[in-house]
């Protein structure tokens, strides 16, 4: 299993971080170490003191594929959650500055928290999704898949290009504005449209 991620996929979190606009998505990987499933905690790390959340909806690779045509990619997965892709901000701050790779930053032990899974035939179009994170009971962030720049099934066709599905792979498909900071003690709670798929706190 292998986690792929789509960094600048909503034009408002690229305004938001002084990015600029990708003519094709932007890939980065997560190792199997960064999941963490089943509502279980997030230990804040000792080698950061300033983690983001960015709430994300999360594919789930159901067939094996390569190159896959866009207009195929439907057929490879049939279930969405929500996830969180935690960055460790200073040090994705400090390696652009150096010019290095962030993999340090975004690729670390359990920042790839994700949620109960949902059948996609629940939704009555994958690119209208509504989705949130509430920490402590506010709301902080909120989106729709409808505003992604690459819909998810320009997401599958693009990776597939690069790497081959298999089975069980999961893809995290960009965030909206909204990232910020999390502290010890916050409890999150991520939705997809009004149904509660990821609660867990963090310690």
């Amino acid at each position: 299993m292998k986690i792929l991620a789509i960094g600048m996929n909503y034009p408002s979190h690229v305004k938001e971080m002084n990015n600029i606009l990708s003519p094709e998505p932007v890939i980065f990987s997560k190792p199997d170490s960064a999941l963490v499933i089943n509502n279980k905690p997030f230990f804040y790390p000792d080698f950061s003191t300033e983690i983001h959340y960015e709430t994300e909806i999360v594919v789930k690779i159901d067939r094996l594929g390569r190159r896959i045509a866009p207009k195929f990619a439907h057929r490879y997965y049939s279930e969405i959650t929500v996830g969180i892709d935690f960055t460790a901000r200073d040090l994705q701050r400090q390696c652009k500055e150096k010019g290095h790779p962030w993999e340090i930053a975004k690729s670390f032990d359990n920042s790839a928290p994700i949620g109960r899974m949902v059948a996609k035939t629940v939704f009555a179009d994958i690119q209208n999704v509504n989705f949130h994170l509430n920490i402590n009971g506010t709301t902080v962030q909120q989106g729709n898949t409808k505003d992604m720049i690459f819909t998810v099934d320009q997401i599958i066709a693009h990776v597939s290009k690069y790497f081959f599905l298999k089975i069980g792979d999961l893809i995290f498909t960009g965030t909206p504005h909204g990232v910020g900071p999390v502290k010890i003690g916050d409890h999150l709670q991520a939705y997809l449209e009004n149904e509660l798929v990821l609660d867990f706190k963090i310690k």
